[in-house]
């Protein structure tokens, strides 16, 4: 399953990275001199934190996009119950172009994706299609969205 997180332990960071995660989470592009004077570590210094922290799997650094202005007007989560093996179920939809971010859930779903397509024809396509389709898929429920209110990224650290 892409981009697939299996639980480990927490992973054990100095004050420092804190640092430097929490400047990152408030500004994924400040330069690393620019960071380094916030945190008091060289830009070098800065630079090879950085990469063993996203080399480790702690952070990653990504650009998040509006999918509205890139043409995608419909936004989704759906809930599925499924029967079997629900980690397959759940690799399967991860595999599918148009989900975006695929959870294991308990409660009244077993898997939970959410969806981004440019069209509603597109969703009941990629509903009925291909994830209806899917092994073990007993039900869906789907939630559109109607407004994005808020998504941050800037929990911060422990």
């Amino acid at each position: 399953m892409a981009n697939q997180r299996t639980p480990r332990p927490a992973a054990l960071l100095d004050d420092t990275s804190k640092a430097i995660i929490e400047q990152l989470q408030a500004d994924g592009r400040r330069s690393y001199a620019e960071i380094g004077k916030a945190v008091g570590l060289s830009e070098a210094a800065v630079r090879q934190r950085v990469q063993k922290l996203t080399e480790s799997g702690v952070i990653q650094i990504v650009a998040v996009t509006d999918p509205m202005q890139l043409g995608f007007t419909r936004q989704a989560m759906i809930g599925v119950r499924a029967t079997g093996d629900t980690t397959a179920v759940a690799a399967r939809l991860a595999s599918l172009p148009g989900v975006s971010y695929v959870v294991l859930t308990a409660g009244s779903f077993d898997v939970l994706a959410e969806v981004v397509c440019e069209s509603d024809d597109d969703l009941l396509d990629l509903l009925n299609r291909q994830i209806r389709a899917i092994d073990g898929v007993l039900s869906t429920e789907t939630f559109v969205y109607l407004r994005l209110v808020k998504q941050l990224y800037d929990w911060g650290t422990r």
